[in-house]
């Protein structure tokens, strides 16, 4: 049975930081593409990163560039968000996914998220200005 959790949410101020881990089980974790969704009250689910195997090629949305890391630690079947400078609109409950398919980071992103394999129960993330 898999399964996949985030944790590391919470609640910080504009211009802080806050690092999100996802651990996933019951697959072999290496095989997997990887990424982090986030959804605001009211607003469209939105790829935030994804990579598959080297954080070189990894996407970011542009509202993130220059502020988040995407990175993963296979031994520890563990996937990272290392997020800096957050801003109020940053907050938002943020999904780890897992996911089978051999498809570039973008289209893991920004395909159709109906498609992905697996979501986590999410982490609540919220900035305060």
């Amino acid at each position: 049975q898999v399964q996949v959790v985030e944790s590391g949410g919470g609640l910080v101020q504009a211009g802080g930081s806050l690092r999100l881990s996802c651990t996933a089980s019951g697959l072999t974790f290496d095989d997997y593409g990887v990424g982090w969704f986030r959804q605001a009250p009211g607003k469209e689910r939105e790829g935030v990163s994804c990579m598959r195997w080297s954080a070189a090629n990894a996407y970011y949305t542009d509202s993130v560039k220059g502020r988040f890391i995407i990175s993963r630690d296979n031994a520890k079947n563990t996937l990272y968000l290392q997020m800096n400078s957050l801003k109020p609109e940053d907050t938002a409950m943020y999904y780890c996914v897992v996911d089978r398919r051999v498809i570039p980071s973008a289209v893991l992103c920004t395909g159709d998220y109906d498609d992905i394999g697996y979501w986590g129960q999410g982490t609540q993330v919220t900035v305060s200005s």
